[in-house]
């Protein structure tokens, strides 16, 4: 049975991670579905593209488990992935559960709001570190990709190729991440 992800899509989010996360993932052999905040309406991105999400937030509780959720960054969808209750429950489901959270560029900050992965080392979007840095709730590196446990993070829009590969590597192995990299011209 293949691999199942969840992608958060928030207006302002930023459409690179988001479509790169998607496409990556799609390609390494992973069910992806798009949830969006607050329904499944068009949602308008960073750089003003629209993109449709498969199913609204509130109804991605009923349609888990899945194996990864995926928060892509942009300070608008960071903000409202920090906000939402209904993202906030997903994420600490994914942690006591032991199953992947995946978030890049300033959407590491919706852990945090969430008062979830405490302790673990993590990045960021650069000018995100001071607020994650700040409580000493996470050791904070400048890796392009940290991965902890079953916590990924990523610095942002030009790491967005690594962060969805090492999804796909943590899920369906390094040798599928491989394939899809080559198949792209990628190297990983």
């Amino acid at each position: 049975m293949a691999k199942r992800a969840l992608v958060f899509l928030a207006p302002g989010a930023e459409e690179m991670e988001a479509v790169i996360s998607i496409d990556v993932l799609r390609r390494g052999g992973i069910d992806v579905t798009v949830a969006g905040l607050p329904d499944s309406n068009l949602v308008a991105c960073s750089r003003g593209v629209n993109i449709k999400p498969d199913i609204s937030i509130s109804e991605a509780s009923s349609k888990g488990p899945f194996d990864v959720v995926v928060l892509p960054g942009g300070l608008g969808g960071s903000k409202a992935l920090s906000e939402s209750k209904e993202v906030g429950q997903l994420i600490k489901d994914q942690e006591k559960a032991g199953r992947w959270t995946a978030a890049i560029c300033a959407a590491p900050t919706a852990l945090k709001a969430h008062g979830t992965y405490v302790g673990k080392n993590l990045t960021s979007y650069p000018a995100m570190e001071a607020q994650l840095a700040e409580g000493g709730q996470y050791n904070y590196k400048q890796d392009a990709v940290v991965v902890d446990g079953n916590l990924i993070t990523s610095r942002g829009p030009g790491t967005a190729f690594d962060f969805a590969l090492t999804i796909v590597d943590k899920l369906n192995g390094k040798e599928k991440a491989s394939e899809v990299a080559k198949a792209m011209l990628l190297s990983y």
